[in-house]
């Protein structure tokens, strides 16, 4: 029987790489996904035959009960969010109103509609740990919570949010906390995308060769974005319901030498000055990631080399600027 897959968040960044490997699969799955606006559905034009897709406003418990009441879906990827740590600074109050809103109404929704086997897979993330001590490093699953941005509390609410429906109503919910991935498609304002897009912009003279850039000392864990989708569906076929996984490569990369990858990779002038504005209020010097419970659990590793990603980043924006 045809399983029904829903994706929400579809021509975002994750979104659309995961309905492109979901539409790969010889399942026989229907697959439908949401969108909010419509200059992201160039983002799913290699599989856009191949989906159901909605638009729908998931703010709106109304047209997410009545999307999901259409559909009854056997598995949902709930993925769309306000996705930006650096970003919820400067708006707090609507990036967790709309992370945790729009999961309240496909979580009531479901439960409402009494879709009792349907499996939900909630994306959290990996800065719900943020200012974690050294010697915690790298981290597990265990480790405490000291959310530093408005989007860390967000999604710390949608993780627990995810653990309290399947507590308290024995939802098949499964969390996932990703540390950072990273490739084509990501919007600016993501320290890699956003690297990319202005070195792609001095190189086609559109911009002076000085790149301002804020801290370069952190350290993140990144991961190309196609490996991560092929993880987040692993977790909804292995995973254990009620329970939550840290997804990542296990090896931290100084943003300063994720920037030095990139200009090898030009053949650009370009200088580097670091610009005190571009600072976050509070930054987390390093996260990398323990893995070790989702790979022992499905053999899972990250399989694309990170000067792979860089490049076809950079060339992404080399074809669109």
């Amino acid at each position: 029987m045809e399983k029904k897959i829903l994706v929400t968040g579809a021509t975002g960044f994750a979104g659309s790489f995961l309905l492109e490997y979901l539409s790969g699969k010889k399942n026989g799955s229907l697959l439908y996904g949401t969108y909010l606006s419509t200059p992201g559905l160039k983002n799913l034009d290699s599989v856009k035959n191949k989906i159901n897709l909605a638009k729908v406003d998931l703010l709106s418990e109304e047209e997410t009960h009545n999307l999901l009441k259409k559909i009854k879906p056997d598995i949902v990827f709930h993925l769309a969010a306000m996705s930006s740590a650096a970003n919820s600074f400067s708006s707090p109050s609507k990036t967790i109103t709309n992370n945790i809103q729009s999961q309240v109404n496909i979580l009531e929704g479901i439960r409402k509609l009494n879709l009792t086997d349907c499996k939900i897979l909630i994306i959290s993330s990996s800065e719900v740990y943020g200012n974690v001590p050294q010697t915690e490093l790298p981290v597990n699953e265990n480790a405490g919570f000291n959310p530093t941005s408005p989007y860390a509390v967000s999604k710390l609410s949608q993780d627990f949010l995810g653990l309290q429906y399947f507590l308290t109503y024995k939802l098949k919910i499964i969390r996932a906390r990703p540390f950072n991935h990273i490739g084509p498609r990501q919007a600016e304002g993501f320290v890699v995308s956003t690297f990319a897009k202005k070195i792609v912009e001095i190189e086609k003279g559109k911009k002076d060769n000085i790149l301002n850039v804020g801290n370069l000392e952190a350290k993140r864990d990144f991961t190309d974005v196609r490996d991560m989708v092929k993880a987040y569906d692993l977790l909804i076929e292995k995973g254990a319901v009620g329970d939550v996984y840290n997804l990542g490569s296990g090896i931290s990369y100084k943003i300063a030498d994720i920037l030095e990858k990139l200009l090898s990779l030009s053949k650009a002038r370009i200088k580097v000055e670091i610009d005190k504005s571009l600072f976050r209020p509070l930054d987390n010097p390093e996260l990398v990631c323990n893995a070790d419970k989702f790979k022992n659990l499905t053999g899972w590793k990250p399989e694309i080399k990170i000067e792979t990603t860089l490049k076809e980043t950079l060339d992404y924006w080399r074809n669109i600027i």
